[in-house]
């Protein structure tokens, strides 16, 4: 490829970017657009409904750029949570890496590769971008310390980096999101999940439930902590009776002739699948139920619908404990002799549970576990029939032997530029956009206990897979020997540069304008209101932030960026404007259209540090091949060192950092007790347990107001409510 096919990829790029961003300042104005740039606001606050007519909301403006460059880290810790603040420090510390990056590279090393060979030069649009890369020096100059010198100064900095931040006051970067992690988990003093451990595989005992066998179970070997618990229960069961409890909500109140409304109501279990209406009166003198360690009176204004269902249980709860210390005890040790059974692990927060998954059994996890790697695996190589058609596309000389009919039409200057330049990474990014449903169904197959553990779990697979399956990865030849990886890396990387500058093009600047633009929920939108007619705007199209999506993107350009720093860095300034605009656009994204529904409290850090780690690695085992083709010695012996000392680094942020984002600490967990038992505060995260974990959504508004339900145990317990459910409750 040579600069002209470049400059034209980058030239239509550019114009789409243009154009969408000047659609979006316009588009976000207008009234009809407000669920879709404004979502999570238009969640939290209620907007005017209409504006007046003024030519203002047709005419571009940058005012979303100013706000978001104008906000904090604190608005963004208040809005997205603590997880939206590491991606966003993500960002920063590529913009960092990649400043002195671009300065090291572009002014000591791309004049190195430029003139490497005693060669006579093009003008500059007809030169190829080979002469920018590595691949242009001479075997065994002495110009190649200056690759070694860079790739030092690179991946020292990248490791005081990733351990300082050296903007303000000097503080550890690793350790202050790790303070902001503590800070996390003190400023949350009633977050159920602390004081809830998930019990699975509760063994089978004939004649008794899964309920009275784990209480009896918790009550002798916790006495003093054990507080209650909730079962699991079939969920799609328990779905289709919640749907004929309203149908037959709505029939009572259908016939109630008299003028009276019907009194509210509540679901409890018993032994058959039939519904009865009890009397008002009480069958015996005590009014009082007890609802396993809670003893309720029922008011006089609540009617109990019984719904008996004795199958519905699965060998799944969540128990509640007295302390949060006492939880993180029961989660780290084993329960019985046979490890199998009663295994215990520390709840998720109650809106990250992940309900499908818990009525897995237990046993079926390791199976499912190796079924998924084998499809991803599958996944990989099937994925490899796009990268090498791409491939083809970047080298016209076996793209005219496959397709003959083309070299005519591949002699013009335009449709060459086109199909060199632009038309490869169109092809690569549109075949990426498979990979990351892909891998979250991958995911949900492996049966997570959280939303947040199964979006990590596809982030990690997703950046792998990008990798492995690239146009770097994608020679079959790396794989015929360990032995010869560095040197097969180190053939393609300067040949692939190319390929690697269009695709920074393509789906990084015009894929940031795709998400500035929203264009699926756009075009939703239009359709509702403008075909269909139905002007509500529906809470329902809100989403979460995507970071199974967005983590491995960037973590790939991150990955691009290393491994072409010194081989090719005619890239680096495309990729640095990519991460500049990626730390804008997101923020906006953070502020306004993405809801935060949970918050894993900051666990994508340490996948950002380890696959940062792996891509400097990567990177220098590439340089050592490159320093062993153009037989440079020293530079090789070394870059050695530099490889052993990046793996220590690796191990001592694992060994010091790591543990806090895997194991609360007892000493916070200890003193937070402390502080709520002096401040009798625990009567009411008592009363909050209850209404914590509900499995079942009442989606239907038709429900008569007056009751709010959560199951505990066996039974669901009535609790009086100001009117009615609320959209998003939980029974």
């Amino acid at each position: 490829m040579d600069i002209a096919a470049l400059l034209t990829s980058a030239g239509i790029n550019i114009a789409l970017c243009v154009l969408l961003f000047t659609l979006y300042s316009v588009l976000r104005k207008q009234p009809s657009n407000r669920i879709v740039y404004f979502g999570r606001r238009l969640a939290s606050v209620q907007l005017r409904s209409n504006d007046p007519f003024s030519l203002e909301r047709f005419v571009p403006s940058t005012s979303w750029l100013i706000k978001a460059w104008e906000t904090t880290e604190d608005e963004i810790l208040t809005v997205g949570g603590l997880d939206a603040v590491v991606f966003q420090r993500i960002l920063i510390f590529s913009i960092r890496i990649f400043s002195i990056a671009a300065v090291i590279c572009m002014f000591l090393v791309l004049p190195v590769n430029y003139y490497g060979k005693e060669m006579a030069h093009k003008r500059l649009g007809a030169e190829s971008l080979d002469v920018f890369t590595i691949g242009n020096v001479q075997e065994g100059s002495v110009w190649l310390w200056a690759h070694c010198l860079a790739l030092y100064t690179i991946s020292c900095t990248t490791c005081a980096l990733l351990y300082f931040l050296t903007i303000g006051p000097f503080i550890q970067e690793y350790k202050s999101i790790t303070k902001m992690r503590l800070t996390h988990l003190r400023g949350s003093p009633t977050n159920s999940s602390h004081f809830t451990v998930l019990v699975r595989s509760i063994p089978f005992v004939p004649g008794e439930s899964y309920s009275h066998t784990l209480k009896k179970f918790f009550t002798t070997y916790y006495p003093s902590n054990y507080l209650a618990h909730q079962m699991v229960h079939h969920s799609g069961v328990v779905q289709k009776l919640m749907d004929e409890a309203e149908k037959m909500c709505k029939m009572l109140s259908a016939v109630s002739s008299d003028g009276r409304s019907l009194k509210p109501f509540c679901f409890c279990t018993s032994s058959t699948l039939s519904f009865h209406i009890l009397s008002d009166q009480p069958e015996s003198g005590d009014e009082s139920i007890r609802y396993s360690d809670f003893e309720i009176a029922p008011p006089d204004n609540v009617r109990i619908l019984t719904l008996h269902a004795p199958v519905l249980e699965c060998p799944v709860a969540f128990v509640f404990f007295k302390t949060r210390f006492a939880a993180v005890v029961a989660t780290q040790m084993l329960q019985t002799t046979n490890p199998m059974l009663w295994v215990t692990e520390q709840a998720p927060e109650p809106h990250d549970v992940l309900w499908s998954s818990l009525s897995i059994p237990y046993k079926q996890l390791w199976l499912r576990k190796i079924a998924t790697l084998l499809a991803a695996i599958v996944f990989m190589f099937l994925f490899l029939v796009p990268v090498t058609f791409v491939q083809g596309l970047t080298q016209l000389d076996k793209l005219s032997k496959t397709f003959p009919f083309l070299r005519g039409l591949l002699k013009k200057d335009y449709i060459n530029h086109v199909v060199t330049g632009y038309l490869p990474s169109v092809i690569l990014t549109l075949s990426l956009y498979t990979v990351p449903p892909t891998m979250m169904l991958f995911s949900a197959i492996e049966a997570p206990i959280s939303r947040s553990g199964r979006k990590k779990s596809a982030c990690l697979n997703v950046f792998f897979v990008n990798v492995l399956s690239g146009s770097v990865i994608s020679q079959l030849s790396v794989f015929s020997s360990v032995r010869d990886i560095p040197l097969e890396l180190a053939k393609a990387i300067p040949t692939q540069a190319s390929f690697f500058m269009t695709y920074v093009f393509t789906s990084g600047w015009t894929g940031l304008a795709c998400e500035l633009m929203q264009l699926f929920t756009f075009v939703c939108n239009l359709v509702k209101k403008f075909i269909l007619r139905n002007y509500e705007d529906a809470h329902d199209w809100l989403m979460a932030f995507p970071y199974h999506t967005e983590v491995p993107r960037v973590l790939l350009f991150v990955l691009i960026g290393f491994s072409c720093s010194i081989m090719a860095p005619l890239i680096l300034p495309f990729l640095l404007f990519y991460f500049f605009m990626a730390y804008l656009i997101y923020k906006n994204q953070i502020l306004n259209v993405y809801l935060k529904k949970y918050d894993s409290g900051g666990l994508f850090w340490p996948i950002v540090h380890n696959t940062t780690v792996f891509s400097l690695v990567l990177t220098q085992i590439i340089a050592l091949g490159v320093f062993g083709i153009k037989d440079s010695p020293v530079a090789s012996g070394f870059t050695i060192p530099l490889i052993v000392c990046t793996l220590l680094f690796s191990e001592y942020c694992r060994q010091r950092f790591q543990p806090v984002f895997k194991k609360p600490a007892a000493q916070v967990l200890i003193d937070m007790d402390r502080e709520d038992e002096n401040g009798d505060r625990f009567e009411d995260i008592y009363n909050r347990l209850r209404t914590a974990y509900c499995q079942i959504q009442l989606t239907s508004h038709e429900l008569r107001p007056g009751l709010a339900v959560t199951r505990v145990n066996d039974v669901a317990e009535t609790i009086p409510c100001s009117g009615g459910p609320k959209p998003g409750s939980f029974l």
